[in-house]
């Protein structure tokens, strides 16, 4: 019987027919790549996150090498990163020589250990990328504190993290850092099948991310070299990528936004479902709860499970709910037990925080177009995986 379920995946993009349709109009323009609809949604998401500028390009990874980039990280520079994250928090640093500094997070959260990132500050730290896990907004005010005593450059990694507040502040709107970054891939909040974002207050920092995405190319006359040039003139003042995002994608992500606060709304409301549920179920914790000032997205729903307890094993619990037609995935393995970075130096045993997060996490189906008896239904199926110890 459980065969003939639909399959519900930890995470799935939610396209409407209007995002249908304006995709389908911007192949019948004139414009694919580059054109009007950039821009558009560029605007588009300055003012769902309260931002002064935002630079739309091809993919989260590009938009976290770009905002290093931007803050001229370099050969020497160390960045501090926490362990708990995707592997492209800290292999930005590395594409321009730099050196990520892995800190250890909070087991609960997963959240970076602010304690443990001040015990790594030297003379050669540069910046900071605080890790929004989950959507929930790190510790912001007083990172930021950190930053400033410092005179680090800060880097929301809010790839999780469109939609979230920080107390009175839009996660994006730069009140705490320099740069954010974001992403839209399908699982994410919104998605331009594969696109990403930063926002900044500074217009020198915009001015170098968008020269980085268009292979460091500047066509704006008021920031050109040449005194009066012509109409078709360009300058090339940096070594940039091709990093722009088409106007297929942006106009999906602009379509798409105008859901985002219902989308949030829903991740909130399956959240808050699962806390309840999951009270009684022995052997199992959700990840720690955002203070009641914050605003959590949701992008994912850790829980965090005892498998020695339950007299299991995390690959049993993954299959037995995969045989249910429930998917799961972990995020994340520490990113300093990778064997790059192993082979650099660093032990996933010196970041006991992270180990005793990623011993216990497995993330459940959380995305907007669950419905609620989709949500039983994963109640149900982990809560007979434990029982059974399968």
């Amino acid at each position: 019987m459980s065969e003939q379920l639909p399959f519900l995946p930890y995470g799935k993009q939610a396209v409407s027919e209007d995002d249908v349709a304006a995709v389908c109009a911007v192949l019948k323009s004139d414009y694919l790549t580059t054109g009007p609809e950039v821009p558009r949604f560029e605007g588009a998401l300055c003012s769902a996150i309260g931002a002064a500028h935002s630079v739309a390009v091809s993919n989260g990874t590009a938009a976290l090498h770009a905002a290093c980039f931007a803050a001229e990280i370099g050969p020497g520079d160390e960045v501090l990163v926490p362990a708990i994250t995707f592997v492209a928090s800290a292999n930005c640093v590395r594409y321009l020589g730099g050196e990520p500094i892995f800190v250890d997070v909070h087991p609960d959260s997963g959240l970076i250990d602010l304690d443990d990132a001040q015990r790594k500050i030297t003379s050669k730290t540069k910046a900071v990328i605080p890790v929004h896990l989950n959507g929930r907004p790190a510790d912001l005010d007083a990172l930021s504190a950190i930053a400033q005593k410092h005179g680090l450059t800060v880097i929301e990694d809010a790839a999780h993290a469109l939609g979230a507040k920080y107390r009175d502040s839009r996660i994006g709107d730069c009140t705490y850092s320099d740069m954010a970054i974001f992403s839209f891939h399908p699982v994410k909040h919104i998605t331009t099948a594969e696109g990403g974002s930063i926002s900044t207050g500074s217009d020198v920092l915009a001015t170098r991310l968008r020269q980085f995405r268009d292979h460091g190319i500047e066509r704006r006359f008021e920031h050109m070299r040449l005194e009066s040039p012509p109409s078709w003139y360009y300058e090339q003042h940096t070594l940039g990528f091709n990093y722009r995002l088409s106007a297929i994608q942006c106009v999906l992500g602009t379509s798409q936004l105008t859901r985002l606060s219902g989308f949030i709304e829903r991740r909130n409301q399956i959240a808050a479902f699962y806390d309840r549920a999951f009270e009684g179920v022995s052997y199992v914790t959700p990840a720690e709860r955002a203070p009641a000032t914050d605003l959590h997205a949701y992008h994912l729903y850790p829980l965090l499970i005892d498998y020695d307890g339950a007299g299991t094993t995390r690959e049993g619990v993954v299959a037995g709910l995969r045989e249910r037609r429930i998917g799961t995935q972990v995020h994340y393995i520490p990113v300093p037990a990778q064997p790059y970075y192993s082979a650099r130096g660093w032990k996933a045993s010196d970041f006991p925080g992270a180990a005793a997060y990623y011993a216990r996490a497995l993330s459940i189906p959380m995305y907007p177009t669950l419905s609620d008896d989709d949500v039983k239904r994963v109640v149900e199926a982990v809560s007979d995986v434990l029982s059974s110890g399968t």
